[in-house]
């Protein structure tokens, strides 16, 4: 009875969840790419700030665990969690098919379109930009999609992050830039960014912006699931997103 009792105990093992899985994480480690405004930035303490930060923050708050934010630069940022640098990426990162070769998504916290931008008054054509400079940040999905679909009519230039890429469009290094609508928002609206306006039509190349996870942290995956829904019913995500846009984002 004892020797039957044991194989039970034995089988039942084989089917229970592993160790941890529903625990939530005591401390969880947050990367991001420290240089998108208004999605993360530093202020004069260098001190992280932005609508990504705020977001990774009410978050763990929800889930009672500490936040601690690993910076990293934007190309780096798979590499590093691959390599458990950090536990997940909050850094305005793309959902796509081809990153999902690599890590695994949460539900979206936000959405956006990718445009073009020009200095106003400029006769740049969006859909026939033939013999023009056209810069994005590398590693995007503006980047691919520029390489994928204008790359034999363009002269495409990549740039490391979006104060490089903004500073190109100001010196007047490229004619046009492609990127995130949302992450340009914020620049054409400061003095920076007065020179310049929107061109052409908004595409939607993705399926929304999500936080990157090892495929193995399923768990992780879905606590972060949970308390995103958690700040979208009691309506923190709603005062997060004021304070960045007088617009939805969800």
């Amino acid at each position: 009875m004892k020797k039957l009792a044991a194989a039970l105990v034995l089988v039942l093992l084989s089917f229970a969840p592993a160790f941890g899985e529903d625990t939530v994480p005591d401390r969880l480690r947050i990367g991001v790419d420290p240089a998108y405004p208004p999605f993360s930035d530093t202020d004069d303490a260098d001190r992280l700030v932005g609508f990504d930060i705020d977001i990774a923050l009410a978050l763990c708050a929800r889930m009672k665990a500490e936040c601690a934010f690993v910076r990293q630069e934007w190309e780096g940022l798979i590499p590093a969690l691959l390599a458990d640098r950090f536990d997940a990426i909050v850094s305005s990162m793309s959902i796509t098919e081809k990153r999902r070769r690599q890590v695994a998504f949460t539900d979206r916290y936000y959405s956006s379109g990718v445009r073009f931008v020009v200095r106003k008054g400029s006769d740049f054509d969006p859909e026939d930009p033939a013999g023009r400079t056209v810069g994005a940040m590398r590693a995007t999905i503006a980047s691919d999609w520029l390489e994928d679909n204008r790359s034999k009519f363009a002269d495409i230039r990549l740039y490391a992050d979006q104060g490089a890429l903004d500073r190109a469009l100001i010196e007047g290094r490229v004619d046009a830039v492609f990127g995130d609508a949302l992450g340009f928002w914020k620049w054409l609206k400061g003095p920076e960014g007065a020179g310049f306006a929107y061109a052409g039509d908004t595409y939607r190349l993705d399926e929304g912006i999500g936080i990157a996870v090892r495929k193995e942290d399923d768990a992780l995956r879905r606590h972060l699931n949970r308390a995103l829904r958690a700040i979208l019913a009691d309506g923190t995500y709603r005062k997060i997103n004021a304070r960045y846009f007088p617009f939805d984002i969800y």
